[in-house]
């Protein structure tokens, strides 16, 4: 095992903690709301995704303090903007990690599997709360009635 290795599947869980974090902390704040309700359930399967590389390759697996270490966004508005930068920062780590863990064919797998997800999934679904959010002038979300497909309540 390299280094390379462990590094790139420390930062990917990471990564992913962190999403996870975000997003349970904007559920907290404003209500099981879409697209937020859905994909903390998606980042929980990616750390289940990777913790099988974790035994594979005898890498421990890194704590998970992220709930510690995150700030809630002020608005529902500034939480879906906020899950587009990071589901386009997230795709754009799996491309490195990628690159650094080319010998891996196991890894690449899942790593290909979840950067599909973060861009053909996570990211048009956050870039849709945010048109929505701008386009219909909604304020926090609470109270209201959440119409079909649209992320706010």
């Amino acid at each position: 095992m390299s280094e390379e290795l462990e590094n790139a599947l420390i930062e990917a869980i990471n990564d992913e903690y962190k999403a996870r974090a975000t997003y349970r902390a904007v559920i907290n704040q404003f209500g099981e709301i879409r697209p937020f309700s859905n994909i903390v359930e998606a980042g929980g399967r990616h750390v289940e995704a990777l913790l099988p590389l974790f035994a594979k390759y005898n890498i421990a697996v890194p704590e998970d303090d992220w709930a510690t270490r995150i700030e809630t966004p002020a608005s529902i508005p500034e939480a879906c903007a906020l899950g587009v930068k990071d589901e386009i920062e997230n795709a754009e780590m799996y491309e490195r990690l990628l690159a650094a863990t080319i010998d891996y064919p196991d890894v690449q797998a899942v790593l290909k599997q979840l950067q599909r997800a973060s861009k053909e999934n996570h990211l048009p679904a956050f870039q849709r709360c945010v048109e929505r959010g701008e386009s219909e002038g909604q304020g926090n979300g609470r109270g209201q009635r959440r119409r079909r497909g649209q992320c706010f309540k």
